[in-house]
């Protein structure tokens, strides 16, 4: 696929507010109406919890202003995988798409499901816990229906994403309001209490997986380096505007959860903003699960939507299996890759729990941030002449490296869990599919006929025919 690369020319069609848009977007999901009560109960106590939020804020606006840079030096799609293909070569980079199709878009898309189901059943459980294996059958349900949407129309998958932001922001905003008018009226709540707060390493760093888990998205924009105007200055305007709303938006969100629910009420809460309706707007609080609800369900056909590029991108290296980086002939939608991520989503949701699946997707996500900005640090110090439209001190990807490695390790060193070996451990088996498949390029016979089988099955054509969503 490599002599495709010159082929393809992406058209450069997204300007300052539809970066902006798109960054807000994908960030605002499922997390902060579901990961409050996560962040609560793990480091204790309120006042703590409202740092945590700040810092994660503060952590992704300092990894994006990083990213800033790496897309102007690197003006290529693809994100993490390019910009660690060009700096720490090609196995990282594979190993990075390796992870990101196996483990890190189908935990997300997971992780976001079991949120829509949460939502979907929080009115009708509201006194006790909803039956795990009700949630999960509605988390699956909601997999296979975005899944077939986004094959079958890119416009419909489109207008639901539209619809979806206008009322995630909406919500978002109503409870933002109702918080500020609480606290004018003196009701304070627990927002400035301490008291219990955790401080050991374990319970900070998961404290962090699932503040961030709401953050996730900040590097969306550097996925489509290719197809957006003036990338020297959008670039990093779209992330600093887009990464400080979001972050002021949460901690207001916060705030108002904190002053109308006890700490008590928060942590067990199986919907927050459920329970939040229920206080401010009385019988009208349902409507408050049914915004929670599309608002992870816009989230989940986000993860769907833009899940193709990375394929793309690392089709066009030869890492990734001909067939996940084809399109539909007529429709146009990458069909083969929507397929084999809703396969693998299925399977994670089978074992898994919201909060476990959140943590080994930060796990493996910071993995590769820290890399990542590696990367940056080593291109600074090597490579000081390449032309920089826009760059940071390097302090900035060195402080940003720093946290990435402790949240790596803190769970691993304070609390050892098995669980994360097992992550790491399936991050590296990626070298034995490199070693025969990409380096020495092996193609067994009955692999090719498969392809051949599954691209005239599906209809699907090579990335040359492949346009962009």
């Amino acid at each position: 696929m490599a002599s495709d690369k010159h082929k393809l020319s992406l058209e450069r069609e997204v300007g300052l507010l539809g970066a902006v848009s798109f960054i807000a977007g994908t960030m605002i999901g499922s997390g902060i109406f579901i990961s409050p009560q996560y962040v609560l109960s793990v480091i204790g106590s309120p006042g703590a919890s409202l740092i945590v939020w700040g810092c994660c804020g503060m952590l992704a606006i300092l990894g994006g202003l990083c990213y800033a840079e790496l897309g102007t030096v690197i003006p290529e799609s693809g994100a993490e995988y390019v910009y660690t293909l060009r700096t720490t070569g090609k196995v990282t980079a594979f190993l990075f798409v390796f992870s990101f199709v196996n483990v890190m878009r189908p935990a997300s898309a997971t992780g976001i499901a079991l949120s829509v189901a949460e939502y979907v059943v929080a009115p009708f459980f509201s006194d006790c816990t909803p039956p795990q294996l009700l949630v999960k059958c509605i988390a699956a349900g909601c997999i296979l229906a975005v899944a077939i949407v986004n094959s079958l129309s890119v416009r419909t998958a489109t207008h639901i994403q539209v619809v979806c932001t206008v009322i995630k922001v909406l919500a978002l905003i109503v409870i933002a309001l109702g918080g500020c008018v609480m606290l004018f009226q003196g009701k304070t709540g627990s927002v400035n209490s301490f008291e219990g707060t955790n401080v050991d390493v374990n319970s900070i760093g998961i404290a962090f997986y699932q503040g961030l888990w709401s953050y996730d998205g900040w590097n969306t924009l550097n996925f489509l380096t290719e197809e957006l105007k003036h990338p020297e200055v959008n670039l990093p305007r779209a992330l600093i505007i887009a990464i400080s709303l979001v972050t002021g938006l949460y901690l207001l969100v916060n705030v108002s959860y904190l002053t109308v629910m006890t700490p008590k009420e928060l942590m067990v809460s199986n919907a927050v903003a459920v329970t939040w309706g229920n206080k401010v707007l009385g019988s009208w609080g349902w409507i408050m699960s049914v915004a929670a609800a599309l608002s992870a369900f816009g989230s989940l056909n986000g993860t769907f939507f833009s899940g193709g590029r990375v394929c793309f991108v690392a089709a066009r290296e030869g890492h990734m299996p001909d067939i996940l980086a084809m399109a539909h002939v007529h429709r146009l939608t990458p069909s083969p890759a929507l397929i084999f991520t809703t396969f693998v989503s299925l399977l994670v949701l089978i074992p898994g729990d919201f909060q476990s699946i959140v943590n080994y997707f930060s796990f493996t996500a910071w993995f590769f941030y820290a890399i990542t900005l590696s990367g940056l640090v080593y291109l600074k110090i090597k490579k000081p002449d390449l032309h920089r439209p826009y760059k940071v001190p390097i302090i900035l990807p060195i402080i940003v490296i720093i946290a990435a490695v402790f949240l790596v390790l803190a769970p691993i060193v304070d609390s050892p869990q098995i669980e994360y070996l097992y992550v790491a451990l399936f991050i590296f088996s990626g070298i034995i599919v490199y070693i025969p498949f990409i380096h020495y390029k092996v193609c067994p016979g009955l692999l090719t006929k498969l392809t051949v089988f599954l691209q005239l099955f599906l209809e699907v054509a090579p990335l040359t025919a492949y346009r962009p969503e």
